[in-house]
């Protein structure tokens, strides 16, 4: 990758940016989902291989952040959101966060093969490279549907983990990639409601710069509703209990009602939006509902991730009459 970049070096590199190039924050949320998926899956490995798989499955996220960063350096210079990423801020130049997630790449997919099964690290190089190349490279900058299919990138690591276990997949770990998969759109968009301005000033296409601010809200809330019940599948299937019924079904509520409320705003509405805000929950008057879909979306797959992983992690699951074993 040619360094396009001229920015100066503010300071020398160290180890805190290149870091922040693995995106932390995402990092963390793929480690929860996949530290579910393999604490739900019928036949979990040892702890020493189990770590492994964790490892593995964080430093492929952490890559593709990179990869991300790297081609991403142009749009991230000019959004005030993204501006103090370690590349646009001159501290990691274009060519060494692609040599490094490269690197890392390599080292994540041999890692997943040698300590699981080459089904698991298929599906994590899968991974990296739709995120990287599709999401990043072709849809981001093409289609305002960039984030529904590219979401698919962040909606596997249960799946790889539950792979990386049993060397199989099924229906339960793919109703948890659908979870997050239709959980992407809603949460994204509300984010681009009120930050439409920095995505239109990037030459970004996201829904609301594209087909403008009602048409976004209309696919929130189908999207939600889509999600609310999706989100109690596992108790259907039994991969959840009550725990997991209770906690899903009350959060997927609050969720479709925070999406109802959003569709009956003026969220991003010209003159709305908090254009020059780079905190992402900094917004105007008319954006509020939006900003509280976004946040409330964050809280919710937590919860019901965090519901699974009590369940099968720590022996909490009791069976719904919809059958089923942990």
């Amino acid at each position: 990758m040619t360094d396009t970049l001229a920015t100066p070096r503010a300071r020398p590199s160290d180890w805190r940016d290149y870091f922040a190039l693995m995106k932390p924050r995402v990092m963390s949320l793929v480690v929860f989902t996949a530290w579910t998926g393999l604490a739900a899956a019928p036949a979990a490995p040892n702890p020493l291989l189990a770590a492994a798989v964790i490892l593995a499955i964080a430093v492929g996220a952490g890559a593709a952040g990179a990869l991300n960063m790297a081609y991403d350096a142009d749009i991230d210079a000019v959004m005030r959101r993204t501006c103090a990423r370690p590349v646009p801020a001159g501290l990691v130049s274009r060519d060494e966060a692609a040599t490094f997630g490269l690197v890392m790449s390599l080292f994540s997919v041999m890692t997943l093969g040698l300590a699981a099964n080459a089904l698991a690290a298929g599906l994590l190089a899968f991974t990296i490279f739709f995120y990287a190349v599709v999401y990043s490279m072709w849809l981001k900058r093409a289609t305002p549907h960039n984030i529904v299919v590219g979401g698919l990138a962040g909606a596997l690591p249960p799946a790889i983990a539950w792979a990386a276990a049993t060397g199989t997949l099924g229906l339960d770990p793919l109703l948890l990639v659908l979870i997050i998969f239709m959980w992407t759109p809603p949460h994204f968009w509300a984010l681009a409601l009120y930050k439409a301005p920095d995505y239109e000033k990037a030459g970004v296409p996201m829904l609301p710069n594209v087909k403008g601010a009602k048409a976004t809200r209309t696919q929130i809330l189908i999207y939600s509703a889509i999600l609310a019940p999706l989100g109690v599948a596992p108790a259907v299937t039994g991969l959840g209990g009550w725990l997991y019924a209770a906690t899903s079904a009350g959060a997927g509520g609050v969720f479709l009602l925070l999406a109802l409320r959003v569709a009956r705003s003026r969220a991003g509405e010209a003159g709305e939006t908090a254009a020059d805000a780079a905190d992402l929950y900094e917004v105007r008057k008319g954006d509020k509902a939006a900003r509280d879909l976004f946040a409330f979306s964050i809280l919710y797959l937590f919860l019901v991730f965090a519901a699974l992983l009590a369940e099968h992690g720590f022996g909490l699951y009791a069976a719904t009459p919809f059958g089923g074993g942990a």
